[in-house]
C-alpha cells in the first residue's frame, strides 16, 4: 500500500467537517478522497460506487448512524477499513464501534497529523486509536476471558430459588419485600433464607449479606 494511492470516503453530517477533511486529505501525497457522504445511507452508496480503501466515519448522523453503517459495510466487505472520527469518547460507544468492525477511533480534537497517520496505518492493515483511547481498548481486550476460563459460580450448593433470594437479601430487602418481588409466600422465603444460612455457614442475616456481597451479589438488584 506504500506505493499505491490510498482512496478514502469521508462521512460526516456536518458540511464544514466534510469539506475540511476533504481539503486536508486531498492535499496529502498518496491519499485521494473519492467520495463524501452526509449520513450512513449515503455512506453505503458512496462506498458501493467508489470502493475505497478507507472510510473516515462519523458516529452520530441522521438516517443511519456510523456504527450501523460500519457494521453493514464491514459484513459486506471484511477488507474495508473504517476509522471513526467522532466527538464520542465514552466506553460504550468506543466498544460498539470496535465490535461493528472499525479499525480506528479518533476524537475530533485530533490533529491533522494524527488523522493522516490513522488513515495510512488503517490502509496498511493496522488498528489505530487515539492516545487517550488506546489504553481503554487494550484493557477491554486484556480483560476478555474465554468461556472455558470463566470462574465457577460462587456458592455452588445453592438452588436457583436460593440464589434469587440471596441476591435480594444482599440488596438489603426484607423477607416481605423478597416475597413480593418473587411472587412467593413468606414461608418460601423463610425456608430459602434458612437454607442460605446453612450453606453459607452464616450465623445470621448480617453475616450472610457480607458473604454474599463479597461474592458479587446484590450489586444490581433494587
Amino acid at each position: 500500500m506504500n506505493d499505491a494511492q490510498i482512496t478514502v470516503v469521508v462521512v460526516d453530517d456536518h458540511r464544514i467537517v466534510r469539506d475540511g477533511l476533504r481539503a486536508l486529505l486531498s492535499a496529502l501525497p498518496g491519499i485521494e478522497v473519492v467520495g463524501v457522504a452526509a449520513d450512513g445511507r449515503e455512506a453505503i452508496h458512496a462506498v458501493t460506487e467508489t470502493g475505497p480503501d478507507v472510510v473516515v466515519m462519523d458516529i452520530q448522523m441522521p438516517e443511519l448512524d456510523g456504527i450501523e453503517a460500519t457494521r453493514f459495510l464491514v459484513r459486506r466487505d471484511p477488507g474495508l477499513r473504517v476509522v471513526m472520527l467522532t466527538m464520542n469518547e465514552d466506553d460504550e460507544t468506543l466498544l460498539a464501534a470496535v465490535r461493528a468492525g472499525a479499525v480506528g477511533y479518533l476524537l475530533k480534537g485530533a490533529g491533522a497529523d494524527e488523522v493522516e497517520r490513522a488513515i495510512r496505518a488503517a490502509a496498511e492493515g493496522g488498528m489505530v486509536f487515539g492516545a487517550a483511547l488506546a489504553a481503554r481498548v487494550a484493557a477491554f481486550f486484556a480483560g476478555f476471558t474465554p468461556p472455558s476460563a470463566v470462574a465457577p459460580e460462587p456458592f455452588a450448593d445453592l438452588s436457583d430459588r436460593e440464589r434469587e433470594v440471596l441476591g435480594l437479601l444482599a440488596a438489603g430487602r426484607s423477607n416481605d419485600q423478597i416475597a413480593a418481588a418473587l411472587y412467593v409466600s413468606n414461608k418460601t422465603v423463610r425456608n430459602a433464607v434458612s437454607g442460605i444460612y446453612a450453606k453459607l455457614h452464616a450465623s445470621g442475616r448480617a453475616e450472610a449479606i457480607v458473604k454474599a456481597r463479597e461474592a458479587g451479589y446484590g450489586r444490581s438488584e433494587g
